[in-house]
């Protein structure tokens, strides 16, 4: 079953930590909390796919130096709080959420992508399910499939979680 706002919101505010759903920070709960969903943040930290990196492909299965390669493919970076990141047409980046959530035994969620971005151009995935018991940051992933660059900042309301009870 589709969670509720009003069950979201009594979750969030659980006394008993086992069954409590922690999504913190979260700046504006009447903005970011829906029907029937929750709207999560764009972090600051991301991950770029380096275009001119010599490597012939990568292919994960053969283990060997795997963390090397991808050190010449990808860079970390960390963009101020009120700074553009320019996400360029057929651009690939990973980016975390603002918000570290912690779910009990009891819930899941799907993460998608906010439509307002998707029609800009701007696909956002990631592993879309939150199993239960999971605690961290999420990564994104972001693809801009469209014919100009995107601008995102950090803090602009990127994906929503689906959230839904598990039976036993």
């Amino acid at each position: 079953m589709i969670l509720s706002r009003s069950t979201i919101s009594s979750l969030l505010r659980e006394a008993d930590p086992e069954r409590r759903l922690v999504i913190t920070p979260l700046l504006d709960e009447a903005e970011q909390v829906g029907k029937a969903s929750v709207d999560v943040r764009l972090g600051n930290e991301f991950v770029i796919v380096n275009k001119q990196t010599g490597i012939l492909g990568i292919d994960p299965l053969r283990r060997t130096n795997l963390a090397q390669r991808l050190m010449k493919y990808q860079r970390q970076m960390k963009i101020p709080f009120g700074s553009p990141f320019y996400l360029h047409p057929q651009d690939f980046c990973l980016a975390t959420t603002l918000e570290y959530l912690a779910f009990p035994q009891t819930l899941a969620a799907y993460v998608i992508g906010r439509s307002s971005w998707g029609r800009l151009g701007l696909i956002i995935a990631t592993a879309t399910m939150i199993e239960p018991g999971f605690k961290g940051t999420l990564v994104l992933e972001l693809a801009n499939v469209g014919s100009v660059p995107i601008v995102l900042y950090p803090m602009v309301r990127i994906a929503q979680l689906v959230l839904h009870s598990v039976g036993k």
